[in-house]
């Protein structure tokens, strides 16, 4: 049996309800807390199941799985936050998530006969379409807020009175009936391919996270930075840096990790010296970038893997160098930060024994090993993610410390099922944008628009899409802003001469990062509840923080041979380290710290080599070199002439 939670846990709880409204759910008692618990059970075995001996046809797998995730929406959550549940509303819940059962099992029982039917609609079939739009923008809304469900509205409406709109947007517009049934019985609506991968990947790798986080990986990855980074000048915000890495990597969220990995590590950061606000934007800062961070990245990735037809290994190969540019920058600002404050590292006897660490729940690393060997090795994600779950579970057993008895099993598999509520229902929601998208051709034109705004120049229309990513990110969670965005925007960077995957890859790195940006800079936020600090300040901080991961998309834009695209191991080589002395010019330019202070031409030089370095034309690397040596040497000539 699961401990009780203490008060640590508690607040985590508390703060996750507050910025991330997926985790803000009913808590029933008795015979109801079992029926809940068996549909989520049951939702986990079939995914399961699936993945280790065989998946559904593509409709049907679709259908099994959006009903029970709409089923448990509104099982768990209510229509009206902070209102009292009541009989009316529990049975209008119980009425939708019967309604849930309902459109599920019209596509599967009648599967031939609406193949065989090829398009002949009665008006029970425009019935259940109906009902299943309904369905599926309330539990979106319950579950993760207005903001996607109002979009996809819009989108609706832009779908039936097209022949009206101006310009370029206009279109033969459709009717209400054609919509529906275009939503709802083909695999270009709700059942489309970003529902598809929640069915199938997403899903995987989220009950994996669930297996990790009860089996204490998250533990151990904290244990491990803080062993390895510990001593250090600003050792706990190095930990924080690292251990957020790691955990992000395998969580998905920028919120929960950042609540997870932060009620431990703000703590000590606040303890060895370093100020609340820095402390929260340090822990938001790393713990977004891992769904940047390979092998597993976040949700959205595998739905990239989909859209533009690569393995996910290719993905994940190609975000390897931004990532760690990504971070190295984060790092060195932390270093810079506890230099110019003059904070120390951990005392020895609080820094946990890196051996000893390995020997407790080392073996736990085996199944991110596994996943990494079985992806590399050219098997499916799915059956990576399968695989890694097995294996979690019966290394488990090896120690006492992380053995899972029956009932930690049940309410792992529960909460693996109510993680994945989020994105699936963002998943579904989606489709209702990417299905009038292609309806209607909106995707073609916004390309038209978005290349004639730009007037043909790349950098407009990378700076054009970095903005509709930052404002669609503000309100929409990152998997639903990048299937949003690579629809409509990265089309328009391919054809100003972007590869279709640096493409993608700059769409959702501004997707990502706006998890930072003010005004709804939730994981800022999430950060800044744990530190008690202000969190408007708390996101602007964060921002400076994660400067890297506005800077490094232009980079690839313009170099993909940072992305491992069509180059040479010399070239690769060249670019990591003229990439690596950028991101250093960078972090002591946005900073304005090195060894000392810098001043205002110190300053300046450093951000023009690290625009040399990053932005390589002809002989700029030896220019930004140049600079950056001549920094080098101004903050450090007085310490040679003692020396001397």
């Amino acid at each position: 049996m699961a401990e009780p939670k203490n008060k640590e846990h508690l607040k985590e709880d508390e703060l996750l309800k507050k910025y991330d409204p997926s985790t803000d759910y009913r808590s029933y008692t008795g015979i109801a807390a079992v029926i809940v618990s068996t549909i989520a059970v049951v939702l986990s075995l079939f995914h399961l199941y699936t993945a280790g001996f065989g998946i559904m046809l593509a409709l049907k797998q679709r259908a099994v799985h959006l009903g029970f995730i709409f089923t448990l929406i509104f099982l768990l959550y209510p229509a009206l936050k902070n209102k009292k549940d009541n009989k009316f509303i529990l049975s209008l819940d119980l009425l939708l998530a019967l309604g849930s059962i309902a459109i599920s099992s019209y596509i599967i029982v009648n599967y031939e006969v609406l193949v065989r039917r090829a398009g002949m609609f009665t008006q029970l079939d425009y019935f259940m379409a109906i009902l299943a739009i309904i369905i599926v923008l309330e539990g979106t809304r319950r579950v993760i807020g207005p903001e996607l469900p109002v979009i996809s509205i819009l989108f609706l409406i832009y779908a039936r009175f097209g022949r009206i709109m101006p310009g370029m947007l206009a279109h033969r517009g459709y009717s209400w009936s054609r919509i529906a049934s275009h939503m709802y019985f083909t695999t270009e609506g709700i059942f489309g391919i970003p529902l598809g991968v929640s069915a199938t990947y997403i899903f995987l790798f989220l009950l994996l996270g669930a297996f990790a986080k009860r089996t204490g990986l998250g533990d151990l990855f904290i244990d491990l930075a803080m062993s390895l980074t510990g001593r250090s000048t600003g050792g706990p915000a190095k930990a924080a840096v690292v251990s957020s890495g790691l955990m992000g990597s395998i969580s998905g969220s920028s919120v929960a990790n950042t609540v997870t990995t932060g009620s431990f590590t703000i703590p000590l950061m606040k303890r060895v010296g370093y100020d609340s606000k820095f402390a929260a934007a340090v822990e938001a800062s790393a713990s977004t970038g891992g769904q940047i961070m390979p092998p597993i990245m976040g949700a959205a990735a595998f739905i990239m893997a989909e859209f533009i037809g690569v393995p996910y290994v290719t993905i994940a190969k190609a975000a390897i160098l931004p990532a760690i540019l990504y971070y190295i920058t984060v790092g060195l600002m932390v270093h810079f930060e506890a230099k110019k404050t003059g904070l120390k590292g951990m005392s020895p006897a609080l820094i946990p024994k890196f051996l000893d660490v390995l020997k407790t729940r080392g073996h736990m690393i085996a199944p991110l090993i596994i996943i990494f060997y079985y992806l590399f090795r050219g098997y499916t994600p799915l059956r990576a993610a399968y695989l890694g779950i097995l294996v979690s579970y019966a290394l488990s057993f090896l120690k006492k410390d992380t053995r899972m008895s029956l009932m930690d099993l049940v309410d792992t598999l529960k909460e693996g099922a109510i993680s994945a509520l989020g994105v699936a229902a963002a998943c579904a929601a989606v489709g209702f944008i990417v299905g009038v998208t292609t309806l209607t051709g909106l995707g073609l034109k916004f390309t038209s628009i978005t290349v004639a705004l730009a007037q043909g120049n790349l950098f407009l229309a990378l700076f054009f899409t970095m903005i509709a990513c930052t404002i669609l990110g503000t309100g929409l969670p990152t998997t639903a802003t990048y299937i949003v965005l690579a629809t409509m925007a990265a089309p328009a960077l391919t054809q100003l001469g972007v590869p279709i995957l640096a493409s993608h890859l700059f769409v959702l790195y501004f997707g990502v990062v706006a998890d930072l940006t003010p005004p709804a800079a939730l994981a800022a936020y999430a950060g800044a509840g744990i530190a008690g600090s202000n969190p408007l300040k708390t996101g602007i901080t964060a921002v400076k923080l994660a400067v890297a991961g506005f800077v490094v998309p232009f980079v690839f834009a313009y170099s993909p041979s940072l992305l491992l695209i069509n180059t040479t191991w010399t070239e690769v080589l060249i670019i990591t380290g003229s990439s690596i002395l950028g991101v250093f010019g960078l972090a002591a330019a946005v900073l304005g710290y090195l060894n000392r202070k810098t001043t205002i031409i110190e300053r300046l030089l450093l951000l023009g080599s690290s625009v040399a370095l990053l932005f390589p034309e002809g002989y700029s690397d030896f220019l930004g070199i140049a600079m950056l040596a001549l920094v080098i040497f101004m903050q450090y000539k007085d310490n040679l002439t003692a020396d001397a």
